[in-house]
């Protein structure tokens, strides 16, 4: 069970390379919960959206706003329902052309084959600072 449940949490990341959101959007759970730590006012990322729909308005955010240049989940744990991810990545900010480089952690809950939450956790400066204009 436990590599089942990190064999789901890449296949998300192997959907999000080739584009395909609506798989991603699929793998939740209607009441999901997507949140990524930090400010809603220094990146329109940032803060927590619920269910699919708000999944759905994250990623319409994220192809509006960033541009990703590197994006490498590294490492996978399992623990029980959680999976948590390590990994690095580059974004470049359309609106002032600057770029935002971190570590992060991901970490996925899952509920059967479908995942009810997501948390993430980056150098929330970095990205605010980028977002600057």
């Amino acid at each position: 069970m436990p590599q089942s449940n990190i064999d789901l949490v890449k296949s998300l990341y192997a959907a999000f390379g080739r584009g395909e959101i609506e798989k991603i959007i699929e793998a939740a759970t209607p009441d999901v919960s997507w949140r990524l730590n930090g400010r809603r006012s220094d990146d329109p990322l940032f803060g927590e959206r619920h269910g699919q729909a708000g999944v759905r308005e994250f990623f319409q955010i994220l192809g509006e706003n960033e541009e990703a240049i590197e994006f490498t989940p590294r490492e996978f744990y399992t623990v029980q329902d959680k999976v948590f991810v390590l990994g690095h990545y580059k974004w470049r900010i359309r609106a002032t052309g600057k770029t935002a480089e971190s570590d992060f952690i991901h970490i996925f809950t899952l509920a059967g084959d479908k995942y009810r939450s997501f948390l993430e956790f980056t150098d929330t400066a970095q990205f605010a600072e980028a977002q600057r204009k």
